[in-house]
């Protein structure tokens, strides 16, 4: 259910685009946080995947944490994840939420494509076919 509120939220603001220019990645996230009641977990640059260049979570008191990816087109896609990730995500967001001193110095590329893969194992976010 939380995701079906986000991807409600990123559906409304892609009526809203003009001229086929989408505002940034992070405004786009923080703006369904906030008209969904979330809060912004994380939002990290994806390095070296072959479809995803960002992911966010928005997390939600009791019902929840939702993952939004945007593609190298720039669409976006969000899922509602299970417990199996909790840890990675807490890891994320702890690492968001440290000063810059310190996200400078710790490296969160692997904790990010570890998510991913464990979402993409689980059915999300899943690259289409070649072709």
């Amino acid at each position: 259910m939380v995701a079906a509120h986000v991807e409600l939220a990123l559906f409304e603001q892609s009526l809203g685009v003009r001229e086929g220019v989408h505002p940034p990645f992070g405004d786009r996230v923080a703006d369904a946080a906030q008209k969904t009641a979330g809060s912004v977990l994380f939002d990290v640059r994806v390095d070296g995947d072959i479809c995803v260049q960002r992911m966010a979570a928005i997390g939600y008191a009791e019902s929840g944490t939702a993952i939004i990816v945007m593609d190298k087109s720039g669409r976006l896609d969000g899922a509602s994840i299970n417990g199996d990730t909790a840890l990675l995500v807490a890891e994320l967001a702890a690492w968001y939420a440290s000063p810059l001193s310190e996200q400078a110095r710790v490296d969160y590329r692997g904790t990010a494509t570890i998510l991913l893969a464990k979402l993409r194992n689980s059915g999300h976010f899943v690259p289409a076919p070649a072709g």
